[in-house]
C-alpha cells in the first residue's frame, strides 16, 4: 500500500492548519507557498477536504481558509479518506463480489488481509492532528 501524493500534500495541510490558532483562515496562496504544493492542485485538494468537512472555506478580502473541527478531533484516517475514498488493501475487501478466486468465504488470503486492513484502520483513525503538531511522533532518538 502505498499514500498518493495527493494524500500527503493533504496530510501537510491538515497538519500546516493545525500549528495555527484555532479558526486563523489562510489563504490558499500562502499554503501552496508555505508547503510547497502546487496553487492548481491545492485547490482541488481544498475542495475535497471541504466536502469531508475537515476545512471550511470563507469569501472575501479576508476570506480563505481554516480547519472546520479541532485538530484532535481530525484522524488520519479522516483525510485520507477524504482524498482516496474507502481504504482497502484488496478490491475484494471493498467490495466481496470483485474476488475473483474462491470468493470471500473459501479464500485464505481475504481474512488475513481483512485483519491487516482493520488493524491499519484502526491505527490511522487513533492518530490526530494535535498529537501530530504537538510533536507525539517525533523520533525522540
Amino acid at each position: 500500500m502505498k499514500i498518493t501524493q495527493e494524500s500527503d500534500y493533504a496530510l501537510r495541510v491538515v497538519v500546516y492548519f493545525s500549528t495555527l490558532e484555532p479558526k486563523a483562515k489562510v489563504s490558499a496562496n500562502i499554503i501552496a507557498e508555505n508547503q510547497n504544493i502546487p496553487l492548481r492542485f491545492l485547490l482541488k485538494l481544498l475542495q475535497k477536504l471541504k466536502k469531508a468537512d475537515i476545512v471550511e472555506s470563507f469569501m472575501g478580502v479576508n476570506g480563505g481558509y481554516a480547519l472546520k473541527k479541532s485538530p484532535k478531533d481530525i484522524s488520519l484516517k479522516d483525510v485520507i479518506e477524504a482524498v482516496e475514498g474507502p481504504i482497502h488493501l484488496n478490491r475484494c475487501l471493498l467490495n466481496p463480489k470483485e474476488c475473483n478466486n474462491k470468493g470471500p468465504d473459501k479464500c485464505l488470503i481475504h481474512n488475513a488481509l481483512g485483519s491487516v486492513q482493520e488493524t491499519l484502520i484502526e491505527q490511522l483513525s487513533s492518530i490526530n492532528f494535535k498529537d501530530i503538531s504537538d510533536g507525539k511522533y517525533l523520533d525522540k532518538g
